[in-house]
């Protein structure tokens, strides 16, 4: 049966979110508990009206409280680099690599102390808990690329099928003797799909995505699986399957119209929910 992209294209979804997209809470808890003790020992410094003694002070006696100072600026990594014109530095928060004295300027002049002395803040943990809420925000895109692969595996699941995740182009090859050097650039690439499916007649290469928002990757994708497209239909005994979906695609609807019109196998989330995994995958 001809499709038609505009109809199909129409289906696509603003979003797939679920309740456990947006925040992490678990591995915020994890974060903050693993400095819960620290960042207690650094209330000790609200309010205080000699905010440099004291810190210096504190950080003698237990050293192990500047590991908290990066997550106060919102900072992964425990060395900082800082430029003023007394110099450049790079603060390691692990252990320390200048005097106390220049830790204490550099939490003057980032505004720490005065966050801390001035009571803008009743708690470390809690601020701290708010900052890795603010930080984990930065890992939506990586649980929204999962979304999609999450999606279609529940529906390979329930069809009963045989499959593998994440599965390279040289291990499908030994697994099942079949020569893809059509799609690897005889053998110089190494493609990864994000499941593979075995029936007893074909081979199916899938990768899943979705789009929520709209980037130059999206032109490129489509172009490099109109190319995947077309070198896998000359591979006997592999077929290669694409499910995508999301409102990203509007400003490269026509690349990905380009890849439609070659690949037979190009389907969206609406042709999961109509039944599509039973009716290609047998």
């Amino acid at each position: 049966m001809t499709r038609n992209f505009h109809a199909w294209f129409n289906t696509f979804r603003n979003s797939i979110a679920d309740y456990h997209y947006y925040t992490d809470f678990p591995k915020v808890y994890r974060n903050i508990d693993g400095l819960r003790v620290e960042l207690n020992i650094l209330n000790s410094l609200i309010g205080s009206q000699h905010i440099q003694a004291d810190f210096e002070h504190l950080v003698t006696k237990y050293p192990e409280t500047l590991k908290c100072i990066p997550l106060l600026l919102a900072i992964r990594s425990q060395e900082i680099a800082a430029t003023d014109t007394n110099g450049s530095f790079i603060y390691n928060f692990r252990q320390t690599n200048y005097p106390l004295s220049q830790y204490s300027y550099f939490m003057q002049e980032t505004g720490l102390f005065d966050l801390i002395s001035n009571h803008l803040i009743n708690n470390l943990v809690d601020y701290a808990t708010g900052v890795e809420v603010g930080l984990d925000s930065n890992g939506r895109k990586n649980r929204g690329g999962h979304l999609m692969e999450d999606l279609v595996e529940t529906y390979l699941q329930n069809s009963h099928l045989t499959y593998s995740k994440e599965m390279n182009l040289s291990d499908i090859e030994k697994r099942w003797g079949i020569n893809l050097s059509l799609i690897s650039n005889q053998g110089k690439t190494e493609k990864r799909f994000d499941f593979v499916v075995k029936t007893p007649t074909m081979i199916y290469g899938i990768e899943t995505n979705f789009y929520g928002s709209s980037g130059s990757k999206l032109n490129e994708t489509a172009r490099s699986y109109k190319t995947l497209a077309l070198e896998s239909s000359q591979i006997p005994g592999f077929t290669f399957v694409w499910f995508t979906d999301g409102s990203g695609w509007q400003n490269a609807r026509h690349n990905l119209e380009e890849t439609f019109d070659v690949l037979p196998h190009l389907y969206n989330i609406s042709d999961l929910e109509r039944g599509i995994v039973e009716e290609v995958f047998q």
